[in-house]
């Protein structure tokens, strides 16, 4: 299920909360995060190749390329067993901003997103089905969890894909790690 947590700056203090969808997307929409809900034109099953996924959400993929003027498109997958999990997790986990906006979109799995805007850090759980779309420049993690499990759809304005500039902030240290439920 999806969720927010809006947490303290310094000591991760809740502030508020939601499950609500609606509630979830007027939050972010508040500080500029784009959180949709898509649904594919056909069934997805484990182990579809990555060019049907795309194609099950085509009509979406074209709809926020034709906004926003992304180039690139693709499908990361990655399961509890990855020989890199370990590695990807941390690689992630430092806060950082982009010079583009970061889009996900969960075909499967879960993940957490931290942003760091105005003082708080909205802790957004996205789960199947969830676009997030984080601003260029928002300082931000993520977190997939230390048995990730999740499929997600990718978009980017650079070809190059994921470049991330790093804070040097120890934030993410100080906020609780994502443990999704087994």
């Amino acid at each position: 299920m999806s969720a927010i947590q809006i947490l303290a700056e310094q000591d991760a203090q809740l502030i508020g909360s939601s499950t609500d969808f609606n509630d979830i997307q007027q939050i972010l929409n508040g500080i500029g995060v784009r959180f949709e809900r898509w649904e594919a034109d056909r069934e997805i099953t484990p182990g579809m190749a990555n060019e049907t996924i795309l194609e099950a959400y085509g009509q979406e993929i074209e709809r926020l390329k034709n906004e926003e003027g992304y180039v690139t498109v693709d499908v990361i997958s990655l399961q509890p067993d990855h020989p890199d999990r370990v590695a990807l997790r941390e690689k992630f986990l430092s806060e950082h901003t982009h010079a583009e906006d970061e889009v996900r979109f969960f075909v499967d799995g879960e993940g957490m997103f931290y942003l760091h805007v105005e003082g708080k850090v909205y802790q957004v759980h996205c789960c199947k089905n969830d676009l997030i779309s984080v601003p260029a420049n928002t300082t931000h993690w993520f977190d997939m969890g230390p048995a990730p499990r999740f499929t997600a759809i990718r978009l980017f304005n650079n070809p190059e894909g994921w470049v991330a500039n790093y804070t040097g902030s120890d934030i993410a240290d100080r906020h609780p790690r994502f443990e999704p439920a087994v």
